[in-house]
């Protein structure tokens, strides 16, 4: 039975495993977004957003911490400078998994993981959600519907 074995080991003893998340979590950090497979996604998701929070706190302790588990001094610069700005009202959730297939060779899920903050498609499309101010379920006819609607019935009704 497998209880309280949440750690996917990914075919990897602990040290590939390590030195694979450190690597991928610095490319991560640089380019905002990668292509892989969704169990490494998962595991990369698990790896990086405590490293993100632990960036809101620009101390040289939480840079060293940080540094610790990255191993590269430009992607944690690139964390703490430019990333944790941009995340600093965000109170989690910093990575999002978005599935595009199964790849050709070995039929395994792939998926791009990236930083949610810099998406500008999806940031488009959620500003422009937030300012409709009206809901579905609270819509009243107003007096142009009205007049439409009574229109259109009259038509109907010739």
């Amino acid at each position: 039975m497998r209880h309280n074995k949440k750690v996917n080991h990914l075919g990897r003893t602990k040290a590939h495993r390590e030195a694979m998340l450190a690597n991928m979590a610095s490319s991560l950090i640089k380019h905002k977004r990668i292509f892989t497979t969704t169990a490494k996604a998962k595991s990369l998701r698990k790896y990086i957003e405590p490293l993100i929070t632990k960036s809101k706190d620009s101390s040289v302790h939480s840079q060293r911490i940080v540094f610790s588990s990255l191993q590269d001094k430009y992607a944690v610069k690139e964390l703490f400078t430019e990333i944790s700005s941009k995340v600093m009202d965000r109170p989690g959730g910093y990575t999002r998994i978005i599935k595009t297939g199964l790849r050709e060779g070995d039929n395994a899920a792939m998926c791009f993981i990236e930083l949610v903050d810099y998406n500008e498609n999806m940031l488009k499309t959620a500003k422009t959600r937030k300012q409709s101010t009206r809901t579905r379920r609270s819509r009243k006819k107003s007096a142009v519907d009205a007049t439409v609607e009574a229109e259109t019935t009259e038509g109907a009704a010739e």
